[in-house]
């Protein structure tokens, strides 16, 4: 939703009343108005009120990018529903622009301009910094879910059974090991049927069902060590596949069905936090972007219109498919009624760009915002 951010000039006898009136008058039907209030503001010199309208044009853009970040982190772990319950001050982003309040208690308005800027830059940039590392450690956690997942995914004849067998279904000593063997599920009949004279030394009735899937189970076999590698040959000649398996050990980097679960909860949990977090620096960006946008309609408005500040500034929401006409209406209403651009006795005054890259010039400061429902 497009949203625009307006500083009316006051000339002759018309006072804020009036160009409030006057706006009133000629945007009607096409856009919705909200005064916009800025309090007094700290002037300072021309010298550095030219050097900060440069550096609020970039820090704009960095607050920019990182409230849109925040947005789509929000939106990527919670899906629409969650993007759409962003809240700033209690409010949704929109409401919060056309009802803005100055808050006097974070931003002391009596503070040199270049202070206020830097007190918004910093805050944000903490946020930046915060977020890079917080979906780092979340991203980090999940890849090593992924890689777990991998290992459990596929059909058995590719599968890690590590996770898969339990420790009471193995038998070790001295002279006796466990073989698990991947069988086709058409073939289990014959499996039951020869396993046992495969080779020598194997155990009778000692194969049990570990796991199947569609095509494949995986079955246990008994049997003395020295005759594992005749087994294994037999097997082949069968078609049985037989497996190799590893006890899961952080030696290893295998991780048993319970870690597997346990991690699952900790990336939810990861996720539930990180969404919450995204949420509440959302509203500290959104909020000092707004604040920042405030400081820039003050600078601009002075080096536009001069001193003593004399403007009405406004957040105007365009009807759809209005904004030609919007414009036209403005230009009319606020260039002395000739509707052209403002010009000095040298020609146009000075390009005013918008805070979403707008380069067109007006007879009137005018930023443009995006603002996702």
């Amino acid at each position: 939703m497009p949203f625009w951010l307006v500083s009316l000039p006051l000339s002759g006898k018309r006072n804020n009343g009036a160009a409030w009136e006057l706006l009133q008058e000629k945007t009607t039907n096409l856009s919705h108005n909200s005064k916009f209030e800025i309090p007094e503001l700290r002037v300072g010199t021309l010298d550095t009120l030219m050097q900060l309208s440069d550096d609020l044009a970039k820090t704009n853009n960095f607050i920019d990018v990182v409230v849109t970040k925040l947005r789509r982190q929000v939106l990527d772990l919670g899906g629409p529903v969650a993007a759409s319950q962003l809240r700033v001050k209690g409010v949704t982003a929109d409401a919060y622009v056309t009802r803005f309040k100055w808050n006097e208690a974070k931003f002391q308005a009596k503070r040199p301009l270049k202070e206020l800027v830097e007190v918004i830059t910093e805050s944000v940039s903490k946020i930046e910094d915060d977020l890079k590392v917080k979906v780092a450690d979340y991203n980090n956690i999940k890849g090593v879910l992924s890689a777990a997942a991998r290992k459990a995914s596929g059909s058995l004849a590719v599968r890690d059974i590590n996770t898969l067998v339990k420790p009471q279904q193995i038998v070790d000593s001295e002279n006796m090991t466990t073989a698990f063997v991947v069988v086709g599920k058409f073939s289990l009949k014959e499996w039951e049927s020869s396993y046992e004279r495969l080779c020598n030394f194997v155990v009778p009735r000692s194969s049990k069902l570990i796991s199947e899937d569609n095509d494949y189970a995986l079955v246990s076999v008994v049997l003395f060590k020295r005759v594992l590698d005749d087994f294994k040959t037999a097997c082949r000649a069968k078609g049985f596949q037989v497996r190799e398996y590893k006890a899961p050990s952080s030696d290893n980097g295998d991780m048993t069905t319970a870690q597997v679960e346990q991690l699952k909860r900790d990336v939810e949990s990861k996720k539930t936090s990180l969404e919450q977090w995204s949420k509440t620096a959302f509203e500290e960006a959104f909020s000092s972007w707004v604040h920042l946008i405030a400081i820039r309609m003050f600078v601009e408005s002075i080096l536009r219109y001069g001193l003593p500040p004399a403007y009405q500034a406004a957040v105007l929401i365009p009807v759809e498919k209005s904004e030609p006409r919007l414009r036209a209406a403005l230009n009319d209403a606020f260039s002395g009624g000739k509707g052209e651009m403002w010009n000095d006795a040298e020609g146009v005054v000075g390009t005013f760009a918008g805070l979403a890259g707008d380069t067109e010039m007006f007879p009137y400061v005018s930023f443009t915002i995006n603002i996702e429902a």
